[in-house]
């Protein structure tokens, strides 16, 4: 036998052999002008050395291979051995590995540990596998789940001198992937016990799953914790914002939130859903869920303002189930719609001025300025009407809230979680709102004041601006603020002004904090409840509880005979790199004032840096 031919190695050969291995990884890596070195001291193979299992076994050589850079050549591989050598032909390197009697482990029987051939020379190499790339990246993927195909190639390049192609690169993130969270595939057939695990887990919470047709593929998924729905009911603004995200993973779909506003300005998600498509339809739905999770308290609500982009399947949906609620326009993608048909500065500045005209008066002036530039703007305020969105004639309660912080929420969920399966989606969203939902009740316990650091500077600025104004008072409650400009009459019972901003923006303005001052009131607590410390911890008050590994579950689809599992939809990604809409922090934010020259009135510079000629 080829076998009783190897030569046995002595405990004294061995280190002569790891020597000679290191002095030829050292020289060959030279060659490669590699950026990191490999400790090549868990690289030694013994006679005796003992694996668990003949695949444990087959990678260890593997890494060897890699990290010693020669190439590999399975001999025998089978239930009770394990033969390879160096595939260099003349190369006396060769290990026999044979299954311990009694026992499920392997162990070195002989090995011929020398090397004679020169090694591989380039940067491809044979064992750099698939499979091996997925362990190779598998810890990095655990901690960054956005680990690039074309990071890991490099990285893999410096740190082993291996050169693998972006598809392998791919392939092995992919394969990693699946180890560390499961299949796409698994995940939708996981829906149904997870959602019983977070009903079960949070009692009271809202976890549903609906499939359609004849395979039952996966077509609706909504969710809302009971701690949400509670701080929503009890203490946050009756203001909801909807908006949708597109999720661009292996099979295609549709992230829907619902989200409230804290006391202090931060979002508060209420409810999220996952459809397969976005239709008019899957609103309807989504908003039937919506009005079903909040039941009887809509009634005892204020009346809900909802702000969105308004597409045709929101308003349809939203005058269906929340008929008496205020639906008006995100500024943002109207002041987006605006700029982009006029695609004039000028104009744009005029429209800004409009938008935060607290009266119908100060508003159809700025309208007048606008028609002087064009009359074109007739014909968008038909298709935008400034009753959806202009602060003087919109009739819900935004408290300065005007545009969708949601949108930017949504983007993030979808980008970070894009290849992961969706129950590890919803976990990844759970564990964010469980992080927000303690951080936030920690620092809410912190303050000692009446109202929220947003809501206190704000009161802050209307006291210093009331010191300029004079006070006349009416009777027990009704004021007359003069100022050189005009006189607003203050209602502090009604919590009123003349000029609209208390109104408008739940928090008393200068007017009201100059009355309430002169009649030795504190204007802190005239805010509106929503915007108080006591309201904000009510908020948080509740906890999300953690959910168990997956492992725990009990699978509902092999417990209910008959019941088919929930597969994959049918819109899956088409093959290519997808398109990524890049959103950027400043988008979100009303642009810059554009400066408008007093002397030669161009856009752009101010009087005092103008060089035009006069």
């Amino acid at each position: 036998m080829a076998d009783d031919n190897l030569v046995e190695i002595t405990e004294q050969s061995l280190v002569n052999l790891t020597e000679h291995h290191l002095q030829h990884h050292q020289n060959h890596q030279n060659q490669l002008d590699l950026v990191e070195s490999i400790d090549l001291t868990n690289h030694a193979l013994v006679i005796g050395q003992e694996f668990p299992d003949v695949e444990t076994c087959r990678r260890a050589l593997k890494d060897i291979a890699i990290a010693l850079h020669f190439d590999l050549r399975i001999v025998k591989s089978d239930r009770s051995r394990f033969i390879a050598k160096c595939s260099k032909e003349g190369c006396p390197w060769r290990v026999h590995v044979a299954k311990c009697p009694n026992v499920s482990t392997f162990s070195i029987r002989t090995l011929h540990g020398e090397h004679t051939c020169e090694g591989v020379r380039n940067l491809h190499h044979q064992q750099a596998s698939v499979g091996w790339v997925a362990r190779s990246v598998e810890s990095r993927i655990r901690d960054n789940p956005q680990y690039k195909p074309k990071e890991i190639l490099q990285d893999i390049r410096d740190q082993h001198g291996v050169a693998v192609s972006y598809m392998q690169a791919w392939r092995g993130k992919e394969r990693s992937m699946a180890a560390l969270h499961g299949t796409f595939e698994e995940g939708y057939r996981l829906l149904p016990a997870y959602c019983e695990q977070v009903r079960k887990c949070n009692p009271g919470s809202i976890a549903s799953v609906f499939s359609t047709g004849q395979d039952n593929c996966f077509q609706r998924l909504f969710i809302s914790y009971r701690a949400s729905i509670v701080g929503f009911l009890n203490s946050c603004r009756p203001l909801l914002e909807l908006d949708r995200a597109h999720l661009k993973g292996k099979y295609l779909g549709t992230l829907i939130c619902a989200s409230a506003v804290d006391a202090d300005g931060g979002l508060f998600p209420l409810a999220f859903a996952v459809v397969d498509v976005e239709s008019d339809e899957n609103w309807m739905w989504f908003m039937s869920e919506l009005r079903k999770l909040l039941g009887v308290n809509t009634d005892n609500m204020p009346r809900l303002t909802i702000l969105s982009e308004r597409q045709r399947g929101m308003v349809e949906a939203v005058e269906t189930h929340f008929p008496s609620a205020f639906h008006g326009f995100c500024l943002r993608y109207v002041s987006e719609n605006f700029r982009d048909t006029f695609k004039n500065s000028k104009l744009v500045n005029i429209f800004w001025s409009a938008v935060y005209a607290l009266t119908p008066v100060e508003f159809e002036s700025k309208i007048s300025e606008m028609l002087e530039v064009s009359q074109d703007v007739i014909l968008w305020l038909q298709e935008f009407p400034p009753q959806l969105w202009a602060v003087a004639y919109f009739e819900g309660v935004r408290y300065g809230h005007f545009t969708l912080g949601v949108t930017e929420l949504l983007y993030n969920w979808a980008l970070e979680g894009h290849e992961l399966p969706v129950v590890q989606l919803m976990e990844h969203i759970r564990h964010q709102l469980t992080t927000w939902f303690e951080n936030r009740q920690n620092m809410g316990m912190m303050w000692n004041s009446i109202v929220v650091p947003s809501a206190e500077a704000k009161i802050l600025e209307a006291v210093a601006d009331a010191r300029c104004y004079q006070v006349l008072r009416a009777n027990e409650v009704e004021f007359e603020v003069v100022s050189t400009e005009r006189t607003n009459i203050v209602d502090i019972r009604s919590r009123v002004c003349s000029c609209r901003r208390w109104q408008i923006y739940g928090l008393p303005c200068a007017h009201a904090a100059a009355a309430l001052i002169s009649s030795g009131k504190n204007a802190h607590v005239f805010a509106d409840h929503c915007f108080k410390v006591e309201s904000y911890r009510e908020t948080y008050s509740q906890m999300i509880y953690p959910i168990p590994d997956k492992s725990l579950w009990k699978d509902v689809n092999e417990g209910a005979k008959g019941e088919m599992v929930i597969r994959p939809p049918k819109t899956r990604r088409p093959p290519g790199r997808p398109k990524k809409k890049v959103l950027r922090i400043e988008s979100f934010k009303r642009p810059k004032r554009i400066v408008q020259c007093g002397r030669c009135h161009m856009l752009g510079h101010s009087q005092k840096k103008c060089t035009m000629p006069v």
